[in-house]
């Protein structure tokens, strides 16, 4: 399970080092740029029910930790829907890796979440 420390919060925010490692080229990429965008994800099961949302900025400090050592393989696909979705009003919206297209025929627009645990 891997942490952002961000700004001055006392409250880390938990996230998986595979779904964090991906995470982290797509706000590098951003911030590098000067761009800022938001950062949207779903509560735990274990927290009252919701979501939260950060703002970034490249003024604001930030840090991540992952627990494995070993850096994680990328998924380009991955690291290109979480940059649309960074590109977008509504900012990044934290969605599964491997998520099926739906058929040509069938229109669904809600996105697939991940489910960020805490420790």
């Amino acid at each position: 399970m891997g942490t952002i420390y961000y700004g001055g919060s006392a409250t880390p925010i938990h996230i998986d080092d595979r779904t964090l490692a991906h995470l982290k080229v797509v706000i590098a990429t951003k911030l590098r740029r000067d761009e800022s965008f938001t950062v949207t994800w779903p509560h735990p099961e274990d927290q009252p029910r919701g979501r939260s949302t950060i703002w970034l900025h490249s003024s604001i400090p930030m840090r991540f930790v992952f627990d494995n050592p070993e850096p994680e393989d990328l998924s380009r696909e991955w690291i290109d829907k979480l940059s649309l979705s960074a590109n977008s009003s509504g900012g990044i919206l934290l969605v599964a890796e491997n998520v099926e297209e739906p058929p040509d025929d069938v229109s669904d627009d809600s996105p697939q979440v991940v489910d960020i645990a805490t420790r």
